[in-house]
């Protein structure tokens, strides 16, 4: 078993982890603390070698605003939480097994995944790892976990912005020539970028992250990387974190940018996260397997869940306002609650494959969005259907994204009123914990409107 496999009593790792991991990847320069914030964005301090200790003995202070910094990296001094109060410090401590090499660093690098306190010593409710542990427990409570695995799409991009400040897909180190194809599942298309995918392999295997291959995704330079499944539903969260972190800063050392933005071109398909699900009892049984080619009644029952958590649930599924020009009818993109099987047009699908193996594809989110956040409101979604043996009707057949949901928030202020007024969701993650990013997320729009964008003034002017 590994070390993630082996946490501590406490689940915080010790110095003798640390110790540990030093003798087998050999001496560093630099240890990097890293948290993570509510955008999903992975912050941190980096401390030398010679300091790298007192992470494991003492701890480190942090103010506990990180967790609500907007995507702008600022906090808006939300419900008198910063500036108002001080700004206050949290003990955080590093989580067992989360320590790792950083292979893409230029000196020698290791990191390790931090989690932090409030002052009574008891996990911060404003941490998004938190805030999905305690759904978890929700599950827990009835006898049931999850096995879960994220896909993300993103598109690899030209450092470079064309003459109008736009985004440009890449050229091809192999042909010197500007991407234009859309070959979704092609070959050739991996060819040109086998340098930069086959190094994102190997930097998620030294971080024990479990990537599996990638695939040219529906545009030029878009491709996917999927993780394996997981049946611990933290560490599928951390997976998907360190996955798009990574993901970036491999892409940025050969000379590109790697996008997780929902829709970064109004003509081209955007970037979803999709996440399968599967529940398993005490006894290790996946519970929507019964036997039949459909699946058990609690599989309906958990769609029927995602159904009624759907428009409660958008702000954390399409958390930006470009997350929501990712959604429209005929684009393989969920916009309304069909369910169905082995059927891309849906919400919720339920892939073919072994009866063993029966799990909902959760295909709403944006590869923008805070993975620990996803999986927190899909699990709510879940049990809440178990728990409420919620109906969800007859499976779609055909395409079923042809017609938007009106039910539905599509657009960002509204969903974050929704998310506010949610008394289902605030049952699930907390309601001071749904205030604050509801809050933390409108002050942000707010702040994008006060700018006049160049469209204004060629409409205007």
């Amino acid at each position: 078993m590994s070390d993630r496999e082996k946490p501590s009593a406490n689940g915080h790792a010790t110095l003798a982890e640390f110790k540990a991991f030093l003798a087998e990847h050999g001496d560093i320069d630099y240890l990097d603390a890293v948290f993570v914030d509510m955008c999903g964005t992975v912050r941190g301090k980096r401390f030398p070698i010679e300091e790298a200790e007192r992470v494991f003995t003492s701890g480190v202070q942090m103010p506990k605003s990180l967790y609500f910094f907007d995507v702008t990296g600022v906090n808006e001094d939300v419900l008198g939480m910063g500036f108002s109060d001080g700004d206050p410090d949290g003990q955080a401590r590093p989580i067992s097994g989360s320590i790792v090499p950083v292979p893409w660093a230029s000196m020698k690098q290791a990191q390790v995944l931090m989690t932090m306190e409030d002052d009574d010593g008891s996990p911060l409710l404003l941490e998004p790892r938190v805030v999905l542990a305690n759904v978890a427990k929700k599950l827990a409570e009835i006898g049931l976990s999850t096995v879960t695995a994220c896909e993300f799409e993103f598109y690899v991009l030209d450092r470079e912005r064309d003459r109008k400040g736009l985004p440009q897909a890449p050229i091809n180190p192999a042909t010197g020539l500007r991407e234009t194809a859309n070959e979704v599942y092609g070959i050739t298309e991996l060819d040109g970028f086998m340098a930069l995918l086959k190094d994102i392999d190997e930097a998620s295997a030294k971080q024990g992250v479990p990537a599996s291959g990638a695939t040219a995704e529906y545009a030029p330079g878009q491709y996917e990387i999927n993780l394996n499944h997981e049946n611990d539903v933290l560490l599928a969260g951390d997976h998907a974190v360190m996955l798009r972190h990574l993901i970036g800063a491999i892409t940025r050392k050969h000379n590109f940018v790697a996008s997780f933005m929902a829709k970064p071109f109004a003509n081209q398909t955007g970037n979803g996260l999709h996440v399968h699900c599967s529940v398993l009892d005490e006894q290790g049984n996946n519970i929507f397997d019964d036997g039949s080619d459909e699946g058990s009644v609690k599989l309906r029952h958990a769609i029927g869940g995602l159904q009624a958590t759907l428009g409660d649930a958008m702000a954390f599924f399409a958390p930006n306002l470009n997350s929501y020009r990712r959604f429209g009818p005929n684009l393989f993109v969920p916009v309304n609650r069909a369910w169905g099987y082995n059927n891309r047009s849906v919400a919720f699908r339920v892939p073919a494959g072994s009866t063993e193996s029966r799990r909902i594809e959760h295909r709403v989110s944006g590869a923008d969005a805070n993975p620990y956040l996803v999986l927190a409101a899909i699990l709510a979604g879940i049990h809440y259907g178990i728990v409420n043996e919620i109906d969800p009707g007859e499976p779609a057949e055909g395409n079923a994204c042809d017609v938007m949901d009106e039910g539905i928030p599509f657009y960002l202020p509204s969903a974050l009123k929704r998310l506010r007024n949610s008394t289902i969701l605030r049952e699930y993650l907390g309601g001071h914990y749904i205030d604050v990013y509801a809050e933390t997320k409108l002050l942000e729009f707010e702040k994008f409107q006060r700018t006049i964008s160049p469209l204004e003034y060629d409409w205007y002017l």
